[in-house]
C-alpha cells in the first residue's frame, strides 16, 4: 500500500544513501533535465552566428543544467508528501526516505545558485535572469497550482518552454522573434505531451490531490480535444524556423511530416479515449521533439 501523508511527515528515521548515482539522477530528474539541456543546446546552436564559441556554449549548458537540477530537487522537496501517494513517484529519494528534506533543500539551493552565477558571470545577465525566472515560476507558480487548477498544465508550459530561449539569448545576447518562435514550439509541444501523461496516470493524480484536466474530465473528451487542438497549433508554429530563415527546405518538409504524424496520434487518442491511445500519443511526442530539433540543427542556414 502506498505511503500516506503522515507516514512521510513523522518517519522516525531516514535511510540516507548519498553515494548512489541512481539516487541523484532520480532527484535531479535526469530525463527531464536532459530535455532541458537538449532544447537549450539547440537554441544556442541555431542562434549563434559564425563559428560557434563552444566555450560560451559549455558555460550556457552547464549553468542551465545546474538550474534544472536545482529546480528538480526543490520541486521534489515541495511535493514529497504527494509523491508518496503515487506509485510512479513513491520511490523517489524523499518519499522513500533515502535522503532527508534538509539535504535536498541544501543541494537544490546550492546547485541553483551556482548555475545562476555561472550564467551571469560567463554567459550574460539576460540568460541568467531567464534561468532564474524559469526556476522561480516552476517552483512557486506551477508547483502549487497543480493542486488548485487544471490550468496548471498551460501555466507550467511557460517555464518548460524557456530553455531554448535561454540558449538563443546566450548566443545572441538579446531577445528576438526567432527566439520566441523556439519558445512557442516548446510551449505547444508540452501540452499534448503532458495531457497524455495525465490521462495515463489520472487515478494516481486523483488520489494524490492534483487538479488535472484528465482527473476532472471523466469521459476524456475535453482532454482529447485540447491535445488535438494543440497539435494543430503546433504545426504552423513548428515551421517558424523556416519562415525566419534559420533552417532550410529539408527542415520544412521534416517538420511538416512530423507535425502531421503528431496530429494523427492526437486524433487516434480522441477516437479511442483509453490508456493505450494516450500512451501512443505520449510515445510519439517523445519521438517528435528530438527529431524536430535534430532536423532544425542539421538544416541550419548559414547566417
Amino acid at each position: 500500500m502506498k505511503a500516506g501523508l503522515s507516514r512521510v511527515d513523522v518517519a522516525p528515521s531516514v535511510a540516507v544513501s548519498p553515494i548512489g548515482i541512481g539516487l541523484w539522477l532520480e532527484l535531479f530528474k535526469a530525463r527531464l533535465s536532459g530535455l532541458v539541456v537538449l532544447t537549450t543546446l539547440a537554441g544556442f546552436y541555431l542562434g549563434y552566428q559564425g563559428d560557434v564559441d563552444w566555450i560560451l556554449g559549455f558555460h550556457c549548458i552547464c549553468g542551465t543544467t545546474l538550474l534544472a537540477f536545482g529546480a528538480a530537487a526543490l520541486n521534489q522537496l515541495l511535493e514529497r508528501d504527494h509523491d508518496a501517494l503515487m506509485a510512479r513517484t513513491e520511490h523517489r529519494p524523499l518519499p522513500s526516505r533515502k535522503l532527508t528534506p534538509m539535504m535536498v533543500f541544501t543541494v537544490g539551493l546550492v546547485v541553483s545558485v551556482v548555475g545562476f552565477i555561472q550564467l551571469w558571470r560567463w554567459v550574460n545577465p539576460l540568460t541568467a535572469i531567464l534561468g532564474a525566472l524559469t526556476s522561480v515560476s516552476y517552483l512557486l507558480v506551477y508547483t502549487p497550482l497543480k493542486r488548485v487548477t487544471s490550468l496548471n498544465t498551460a501555466i507550467g508550459a511557460v517555464p518548460g518552454a524557456l530553455p531554448p530561449l535561454m540558449g538563443w539569448t546566450a548566443a545572441r545576447g538579446h531577445l528576438s522573434v526567432e527566439g520566441w518562435g523556439l519558445f512557442a514550439i516548446l510551449f505547444f509541444w508540452q501540452l499534448p505531451h503532458f495531457l497524455a501523461i495525465a490521462w495515463m496516470y489520472r487515478e494516481e493524480y486523483r488520489n494524490a490531490g492534483f487538479v488535472m484536466l484528465a482527473v476532472q474530465d471523466e469521459d476524456g473528451r475535453k482532454t482529447a480535444r485540447q491535445a488535438f487542438s494543440h497539435t494543430l497549433g503546433l504545426l504552423p508554429i513548428s515551421l517558424s524556423p523556416f519562415a525566419f530563415g534559420l533552417s532550410g527546405r529539408l527542415y520544412f518538409v521534416s517538420a511538416l511530416l512530423l507535425g502531421l504524424g503528431f496530429i494523427y496520434s492526437a486524433h487516434r487518442f480522441s477516437r479511442r479515449l483509453d490508456r493505450a491511445g494516450a500512451r501512443q500519443l505520449f510515445l510519439y511526442s517523445i519521438l517528435y521533439l528530438p527529431l524536430l530539433l535534430l532536423m532544425m540543427v542539421i538544416d541550419k542556414t548559414k547566417l
